[in-house]
């Protein structure tokens, strides 16, 4: 038995009163995104943009996100959901992918830029330090839910897992690595070396910050997805979320290259 541990909650809803029953995950989730709106008034506001504009263009991001997030998760775990399409639009019991999220985020964020007059990268960049924190509070969602958890480990810092929510073949093993915190301290780094390079945005062009975002997490989620032991579709020896967090990587990083050249050749 390991000499310490991180305990789990034993109960994944906030309090039970009558059919009123928040899970913990759900209420994250709303945490997350008021406070990437909050971090994106202030982005807008360092670029001289108006801060309203964080909220006007959330109304079509959020939802967007949302789906876009379930989607995904669903694509990628068909083998869970065929039997059970009811079970799809329950995202408050888990379940949302955050390239899904990415992507129908971004759609909906370009409908708002368009009505409200403003360019889509600059948006974008704007949100992209909000979203990595919004994602460092949501992975606490997956703690609350016991879900998404690494595989066996006897560090002071291993997470206890219930035995009802052990794959088979853990079973006998108690504490496992505690992949919710690494991804949620890597989300925290990439928001401050946002934040940081997002100061001084005049020195590089639109989509830059958005592009150091989808890089920095991609090779932190390659990492940290591989040491997960829930079921995943594979290809070859890895993971199908490590593939495509190894081509968002790949090609953010192309970008950035590109967007560092041309600026020093200005």
């Amino acid at each position: 038995m390991p000499l310490a541990s991180i305990p789990s909650p034993s109960d994944p809803f906030i309090f039970h009163l009558g059919p009123l029953a928040p899970r913990w995950y759900g209420v994250l989730l709303a945490v997350g995104i008021v406070v990437a709106i909050l971090v994106t008034r202030q982005q807008l506001r360092l670029r001289g943009r108006d801060p309203a504009l964080a909220g006007e263009v959330a109304i079509w991001a959020v939802p967007f996100g949302v789906v876009g997030a379930r989607l995904y998760h669903v694509v990628t775990d068909w083998s869970a959901f065929s039997g059970h399409l009811g079970d799809i639009p329950l995202i408050q019991q888990g379940g949302l992918g955050i390239y899904g999220a990415i992507i129908g985020g971004a759609i909906g964020a370009a409908i708002g830029a368009r009505r409200y007059g403003v360019p889509l990268l600059v948006i974008l960049d704007c949100t992209a330090p909000g979203t990595a924190l919004a994602q460092a509070i949501g992975r606490f969602g997956n703690y609350a839910n016991q879900e998404l958890f690494g595989g066996p480990t006897n560090l002071p810092w291993g997470l206890e897992i219930d035995p009802a929510n052990r794959p088979a073949k853990y079973l006998d093993d108690a504490t496992f690595h505690p992949t919710f915190l690494y991804e949620a301290i890597w989300n925290l780094i990439v928001m401050a070396i946002l934040l940081r390079v997002a100061r001084r945005w005049q020195r590089y062009p639109p989509g830059y910050v958005l592009a150091l975002y989808l890089a920095l997490y991609s090779l932190g989620r390659f990492f940290v997805e591989g040491l997960r032991v829930d079921p995943a579709h594979e290809i070859g020896p890895f993971r199908l979320n490590q593939v495509v967090a190894a081509t968002v990587f790949a090609c953010s990083l192309v970008v950035l290259l590109r967007m560092r050249r041309r600026s020093s050749s200005a």
